[in-house]
């Protein structure tokens, strides 16, 4: 159930930087969100990276997954990864038809302000379609300089794509 790779890449210009990334495969249950974020965090420190803000982006999205992307039967992808000096961090479900848009909810509301979250911790965030049926909704974390990859390179390091 859990994988994860942390082969550095062997192209001629990148001998030197490795791209860490986990991936696992989880219910759409509330215990499954919760795992997600419990592996995250742990992979994170794994990596002697900072659990915050990605632990609580995971939380947000795994969240999301299992209450708007749900569909008895088929599990959501938890994909997180570093390159140069970004987190990525990416949840995929089979709910395509139903895309997030950012909400302003009533003052009292329980609910509802999970990509207000995600939109104030992350540096970006976006939705990319899948194949049918799924969608990945992906949050990426600029890291402090604190945290960057010694590998990187210069200042300016990997070119970071943004998608969505």
């Amino acid at each position: 159930m859990n994988q994860e790779t942390a082969a550095p890449t062997t192209s001629p210009t990148q001998l030197d930087n490795p791209i860490r990334n986990f991936s696992v495969q989880l219910s759409p249950t509330p215990r499954g969100a919760r795992l997600a974020r419990l592996l995250a965090t742990e992979q994170l420190r794994s990596w002697d990276l900072p659990l915050d803000p990605a632990a609580h982006v995971v939380a947000e999205l795994a969240s999301n997954a299992v209450k708007h992307g749900r569909i008895p039967g088929r599990d959501f992808l938890l994909l997180l990864y570093v390159v140069g000096d970004t987190v990525r961090i990416e949840v995929t479900d089979t709910r395509a038809d139903r895309l997030p848009h950012p909400e302003q909810p009533a003052p009292d509301a329980e609910s509802g302000r999970g990509l207000t979250i995600i939109g104030a911790l992350a540096d970006r965030w976006g939705v990319t379609s899948g194949l049918p049926p799924r969608k990945t909704v992906w949050a990426e974390i600029d890291l402090s300089p604190a945290f960057r990859n010694p590998y990187s390179g210069a200042a300016g390091g990997p070119h970071k794509e943004t998608r969505g």
